[in-house]
């Protein structure tokens, strides 16, 4: 099998590469950034990732995220029944873009993940072009996806109402926070030249 042509996305420069062994990397000769790494191994990965996402998905949505008692008043806040009150309370673009940036975009990127993986995994050129759309989307939904700016929201409401209320954290903060990070995780693991190398090699 002939070098690759590879291009570094720090500096510019443009190389030979070698094939990688399943414990190798690649990085720049000028200024020895990473380049490449083994294929498979980051399929696997993401794979792992956006399956553990997708399956705390469920719980992050369900299970309150924040518990209140408030002079005997107790009430559980999940995060579709804080989209909900903000409609009723008519701040409706406010409760679009929390919805949008909570529910949404994280689940379509979990799943784009996943299709990613499985049908370059599967090899199935016929869907090259539709890959290569679907991780071009993932990327746009990228900065939308402003699940850790939620999280922060949730944290700071929580230092606030402690001092009138009794807040404490739900199950479903704790999921919450862990499809954030597996969902940043799934997203940067995922090695985008294998959507077309598989194909090659066919």
């Amino acid at each position: 099998m002939r070098n690759e042509i590879v291009t570094c996305s720090v500096c510019g420069s443009i190389q030979q590469l070698a094939l990688l062994s399943s414990a190798q990397v690649a990085r720049c000769y000028r200024c020895s950034s990473l380049i490449a790494k083994p294929g498979d191994n980051a399929l696997n990965r993401t794979a792992a990732l956006s399956i553990a996402g997708l399956l705390l998905y469920v719980p992050a949505n369900i299970y309150p995220v924040m518990e209140m008692d408030y002079y005997g008043t107790y009430r559980e806040s999940t995060v579709w029944s804080g989209c909900e009150q903000l409609f009723r309370d008519g701040q409706w673009p406010i409760a679009i873009i929390v919805f949008l940036a909570s529910i949404v975009v994280p689940l379509l990127k979990l799943m784009g993940l996943f299709f990613l993986v499985v049908t370059t995994q599967m090899n199935w050129p016929q869907l090259g072009r539709l890959r290569t759309v679907v991780h071009r989307s993932i990327k746009v939904m990228g900065p939308w996806a402003m699940l850790d700016v939620f999280l922060l929201a949730i944290l700071v409401a929580l230092v606030r109402l402690g001092r009138i209320a009794t807040v404490t954290v739900g199950p479903g903060l704790l999921a919450f926070t862990a499809v954030v990070v597996l969902t940043i995780l799934a997203s940067e693991s995922f090695d985008s030249r294998q959507i077309w190398k598989r194909v090659r090699a066919r």
